[in-house]
């Protein structure tokens, strides 16, 4: 009999949530050119009330706070490593990827819109690796302990495989064929000569 949470066919685990983003100011010498920045601010359980596209939560002398709801974070069990490095951490987080508006079109100015929501510490440096923008903030408990028993029920540590040292390798050619090593001159003056 196979486990319901370990059976291929069985449904991926899934939690619906949303994201606020936080506008802040900056201040010291670098505020001349850029006077705020935008930042993740906290990844919360979605609700049906907060509607399905962003809003504005907060606007006070130029900090802004953006609820951005809808997002599903699945696990897959491909990715149950990503997940086991997040959750052995001493701060295991949710990882954000998000991206600026490139015109304005829900204010006077561009805001950011989160993308995608992940708890695999591999998935978020895959997209580190893409140049793409990734934040993370703490998960909570709840979460970890969910993140924890997922982990747990499909994660399998690979033994370690020892490596065989370089001198015992047998000598292949660019081709892959054995090459055989000789200490006999073939050519040129010496070769031959008794």
């Amino acid at each position: 009999m196979t486990n319901p949470e370990t059976s291929p066919a069985a449904p991926r685990p899934t939690l619906d949530v949303a994201v606020v983003m936080r506008r802040e100011r900056l201040h010291g010498p670098s505020s001349h050119w850029q006077p705020w920045r935008w930042t993740l601010d906290a990844v919360v359980p979605d609700e049906p009330g907060f509607g399905t596209g962003p809003r504005l939560l907060r606007d006070d002398q130029g900090e802004q706070s953006w609820l951005h709801p809808g997002f599903k974070v699945e696990l897959f069990r491909d990715e149950a490593e990503g997940y086991h490095l997040n959750a052995t951490t001493p701060a295991p987080c949710w990882f954000v990827l998000w991206r600026m508006d490139e015109a304005a079109t829900l204010g006077p100015e561009p805001i950011p819109r989160p993308v995608v929501v992940t708890l695999s510490y591999y998935e978020a440096g895959r997209w580190l690796d893409a140049q793409e923008t990734v934040e993370q903030v703490p998960a909570p408990p709840e979460v970890l302990e969910w993140l924890r028993d997922f982990v747990q029920a499909n994660y399998v540590v690979e033994p370690k495989k020892r490596k065989r040292p370089e001198s015992f390798r047998p000598l292949v050619d660019r081709f892959g064929n054995a090459a055989s090593v000789s200490t006999e001159k073939k050519r040129g003056r010496g070769a031959g000569d008794v």
